[in-house]
């Protein structure tokens, strides 16, 4: 084994299809308000929550699924992870004036640093990755 270990901190939610986006919006604020980033990357933190909001409505809308969140802070990125039952996998579709939907993976392309899913034995994991911005460069990066 390798002498340097990664430490990371993660918390995990599942989410039933019954329950509302706006509860896994406010339970990851409480998560990321613990990190300090609220005060110190407020941009970082409305992108994190917009995907969040993005993955877990198509968790329930789309796959019909119960959301499985998970969290995790490794000191480099903050890793947003949701599963759904359905083997289907996401891809950003071009915007189109004849619908209402269908920009969620786009959303998430535009704000996550990388994004990507994956198959999984019982349905998929879509996988968001946030950097936070570095330090002495203002709030937010900018």
């Amino acid at each position: 084994m390798s002498g340097s270990a990664v430490r990371a901190v993660g918390w995990a939610r599942c989410l039933p299809v019954n329950s509302g986006v706006k509860e896994a919006r406010d339970w990851a604020r409480e998560h990321l308000r613990s990190l300090g980033w609220t005060e110190r990357a407020p941009q970082t933190v409305d992108a994190v929550l917009l995907t969040i909001s993005e993955l877990v409505t198509n968790a329930h809308v789309h796959a019909h699924s119960s959301a499985q969140l998970v969290l995790t802070w490794d000191t480099r990125c903050l890793h947003v992870a949701v599963h759904d039952t359905s083997s289907h996998l996401p891809t950003p579709r071009p915007p189109s004036d004849e619908g209402l939907g269908g920009r969620g993976m786009l959303l998430v392309d535009a704000l996550a640093d990388e994004w990507q899913a994956r198959p999984c034995p019982d349905g998929k994991i879509v996988h968001a990755c946030f950097r936070p911005p570095a330090p002495g460069t203002g709030t937010d990066g900018s």
